[in-house]
C-alpha cells in the first residue's frame, strides 16, 4: 500500500535529534507502524514476533540491539520492556536511539520509571482532510496563527460527501476501498474495543454490552459537553442508572486506547466576573467511531442534518488538533454560563490564538460571525490580546482571512 506522507513524519524527525526515544500514541490503525518504520533502521514488532516477545519474558535487553533509531512497536504489550529501554539510553549518551509505539497506554505502574529526559511523548491521530488529499492546504493554520492574510478558490463539498467522510473516518487503510466495507469494518473494530480492548486497558473484566451502551451514548451525543450522569443514566438497565464511577472507568480504559479525546475548555484569565463552563466537549478520536457505534449510514446521517453537523464539527476538531500539534498549539472549546459558546480556540504555546466557529452550511455563517466577535470583545478584558484569527469553517465556499475580521474558510482549504 502506498504510504501516505504524515504532517507528524516531520515532528518525529526533529526530536529523534532531541531525544533518546519517541514514544508515537495513537488509535490503533491509524498508521503509527507505518511512520515509525520509514524513521526506523531496524525493528521489532511485537504483535506478531512471539519470539521476541518470549526473549522480553527471559532476557529484555536482549531485543535492544540493532541499527538506530530501532522499532519496539505495540510496547505496552510487554511493558517491562520501558525501563530496559531507559537504561540503554542512559549507557548509550546519544539521541534517537529507539521509537516505541503503542496503541493503548498500560496503566500506571509505580516500578515503571516515567521516563523524563529519556522519552519525549509524539501523538497520531487518524488523516485529516489535508493528508488523505481531500483538502488543498491553501489556508494555513500555522500562518493564521502568525496573523497571516490568507485565501482560497472556491471549493465544493456536498452535504453527502461530509456524511461519507464521517462515516469512513481518516484510517489510512480504508484509502480508496469501497465505503460499504468500510463501514462494516469499522463497526468490527468498535466490537473488537468493546469486547477485549477496553478489559485488557482497564486491567480487569468489563461488560462489553455495557461498554457498547456507553459507546452509543457518546455517539448520540458528541460534540457536546454530555455529562457523567447522563451516561450513567444511558448506560443502566431498566431505568437504573450505573454507578458513575464506573463510567468513568470505562471511559479511562477508552481515553488508554485513545478511542476518545476529550476537548478541553480554555480558561483565559478575565478581568471581569464572567463564570466559565469547564466540562469537556466529548469527541472520538475519528467521528467514523461514533458513526459506527450508531450503525449509522451516510444516507440516515443526510436525513438528520442536527446529527450530521454535531459529526462534521468533531471531524473539524480532528483536523485542527493535527495542525495545531505542528504549531505547537492545543484545540479548546469556549463556553460561558450567560451563552457565549465557541466551537474551537487554537492556543499556541506563546498566548497567540485563533477562534473558529464550525458551520454546517453557509446560512448559518453569521450567527458564527457573531459569537466570535463576542468572544473577541470579551477578551479585550483579559491579558491574552487580540486574536490572531476568527473565522467560521464551512464544508462549501471561497476562503478569505483577513486579520481584524471574521473570515471564512472551507474545510477542503485547511490545512497545517
Amino acid at each position: 500500500m502506498t504510504y501516505l506522507p504524515r504532517i507528524v513524519d516531520a515532528e518525529l524527525a526533529d526530536l529523534l535529534e532531541a531525544a533518546g526515544a519517541v514514544l508515537v500514541e495513537g488509535p490503533r490503525a491509524s498508521g503509527k507502524t507505518a511512520t515509525a518504520a520509514r524513521a526506523a533502521a531496524s525493528e521489532v514488532l511485537l504483535d506478531v514476533d512471539d519470539n521476541a516477545r518470549r526473549m522480553i519474558g527471559a532476557d529484555p535487553a536482549a531485543v535492544l540491539p540493532g541499527s538506530t533509531p530501532r522499532l519496539i512497536d505495540e510496547w505496552q504489550l510487554e511493558p517491562a520492556i520501558w525501563n530496559h529501554v531507559r537504561r540503554e539510553i542512559d549507557r548509550r549518551g546519544a539521541p534517537g536511539q529507539f521509537i516505541l509505539t503503542g496503541s493503548a497506554v498500560p496503566a500506571d505502574d509505580v516500578a515503571r520509571h516515567t521516563g523524563a529526559g529519556r522519552f519525549v511523548r509524539l501523538r497520531m491521530r487518524p488523516l485529516s482532510l489535508y493528508e488523505s488529499g481531500r483538502s488543498s492546504g491553501e489556508i494555513s493554520l500555522g500562518r493564521l496563527l502568525e496573523g497571516a492574510e490568507q485565501r482560497a478558490p472556491q471549493s465544493e463539498l456536498s452535504v453527502a460527501a461530509v456524511a461519507e467522510l464521517v462515516s469512513a473516518g481518516g484510517w489510512p487503510g480504508h484509502v480508496g476501498r469501497a465505503l460499504t466495507g468500510v463501514l462494516r469494518v469499522n463497526r468490527g473494530d468498535l466490537d473488537d474495543i468493546s469486547r477485549t480492548d477496553v478489559s485488557r486497558a482497564s486491567g480487569k473484566t468489563r461488560d462489553p454490552v455495557k461498554v457498547s451502551r456507553l459507546l452509543r451514548s457518546l455517539a448520540r451525543n458528541v460534540s457536546t459537553p454530555v455529562t457523567l450522569s447522563r451516561l450513567a443514566a444511558d448506560v443502566g438497565e431498566a431505568g437504573a442508572a450505573l454507578k458513575t464511577d464506573t463510567v468513568a472507568a470505562y471511559l479511562d480504559a477508552l481515553d488508554r486506547l485513545m478511542v476518545v479525546e476529550n476537548q478541553p475548555a480554555w480558561s483565559p484569565h478575565l478581568r471581569s466576573r464572567t463564570a466559565l463552563r469547564q466540562t469537556p466537549i466529548r469527541h472520538f478520536v475519528d467521528p467514523s467511531l461514533a458513526v459506527a457505534a450508531l450503525r449509522a449510514t451516510p444516507g440516515r446521517l443526510t436525513a438528520d442534518l442536527e446529527f450530521l453537523g454535531l459529526l462534521f464539527e468533531s471531524l473539524v476538531v480532528r483536523d485542527l488538533r493535527v495542525y495545531a500539534q505542528a504549531a505547537d498549539a492545543q484545540v479548546f472549546h469556549y463556553r460561558e454560563k450567560d451563552g457565549l459558546e465557541v466551537d474551537a480556540v487554537v492556543e499556541a504555546a506563546d498566548g497567540r490564538w485563533a477562534a473558529f466557529e464550525i458551520k454546517l452550511g453557509e446560512r448559518w455563517v453569521d450567527d458564527g460571525a457573531r459569537s466570535l466577535r463576542r468572544l473577541a470583545r470579551r477578551l479585550e478584558q483579559s491579558d491574552h490580546g487580540p486574536p490572531s484569527a476568527l473565522a467560521v469553517i464551512v464544508p462549501s465556499g471561497y476562503g478569505s482571512v483577513i486579520p481584524g475580521e471574521v473570515g471564512v474558510i472551507p474545510i477542503g482549504a485547511l490545512g497545517p
